[in-house]
């Protein structure tokens, strides 16, 4: 850990952490801690548990040993109310939305808000539309259902609906997969500008580099059931891991890094 790192408000703290099914271990002895303010892209192969360690941080798997902070909250001895109140600073987007087929897009963002005391169907309402407009939607997006969406427009309602609350941490799994190239850099420069805009802290699994060079600030890589760095794009390059170093510096890596000043500048 660096010495700017010290200076940084932790928000997600992990120790410890291991993740098992049946005789197959995914995490041992898994250490990662996030910063306030930064988005943190989580890469590694087909195997290595990124989804299960969203999953994880956000409550929905129950590891089998280890610690998990997040704001000040140790998730996995929370009670009842401590989670409900946990739930309600952060956001979850996963693959595809995992909308409500039942329910149109305005529904489903005021799924969230209907835990809230206080809000009448007329704020919720109002508000839905907000996040609508947030996740670069139309307006009249909001009357449709799942069904009648693009995919494109599907991610950006199930982000819409991540933001509901105005979250603190908001938690992306695979957010560009599925996208076309122009689909996808569209969404990198969104999550961008959302997470400055409204000071989000962005946990982000992604596969995508060039989500990686557009988006995030750090990388964490999964590999040998751990994270085995964090660093900044540039410190990715110097390390000498095997898997590592194919990853960061082959051709679609290189591509990535072409495409970095004409997306920044987007």
């Amino acid at each position: 850990m660096t010495n700017a790192d010290q200076s940084r408000e932790t928000v997600i703290r992990i120790r410890g952490l291991r993740n098992q099914f049946g005789r197959h271990v995914v995490h041992e002895n898994l250490d990662l801690d996030v910063y306030r303010g930064e988005v943190l892209g989580v890469v590694g192969g087909s195997g290595t548990g990124k989804s299960v360690l969203l999953r994880s941080i956000s409550g929905l798997q129950i590891p089998t040993a280890g610690e998990i902070d997040v704001l000040g909250t140790n998730v996995l001895t929370a009670s009842d109310d401590q989670r409900t109140a946990l739930e309600q600073r952060w956001g979850v987007m996963f693959q595809d939305g995992a909308l409500f087929s039942s329910l149109n897009v305005r529904e489903n963002i005021e799924v969230p808000m209907r835990h809230v005391e206080g809000l009448s169907p007329k704020l919720r309402s109002q508000m839905a539309d907000l996040k609508i407009s947030l996740a670069g939607l139309p307006y009249l997006a909001g009357d449709k259902f799942p069904s009648e969406l693009s995919g494109g427009m599907r991610k950006r309602a199930g982000l819409a609906r991540a933001l509901a609350l105005d979250p603190e941490i908001l938690f992306l799994d695979e957010p560009t997969a599925g996208l076309d190239p122009i689909g996808a850099a569209d969404f990198d420069i969104l999550i961008r500008q959302l997470s400055k805009s409204m000071g989000l802290t962005v946990f982000l699994v992604t596969h995508d580099l060039d989500t990686l060079h557009a988006t995030c600030d750090r990388i964490a890589v999964l590999a040998e059931k751990r994270v085995l760095v964090t660093g900044t794009m540039k410190e990715m390059l110097a390390v000498e891991h095997p898997w590592v170093h194919e990853y960061f510096h082959g051709p679609r890596a290189r591509a990535a890094m072409d495409a970095i000043p004409a997306k920044k500048d987007g």
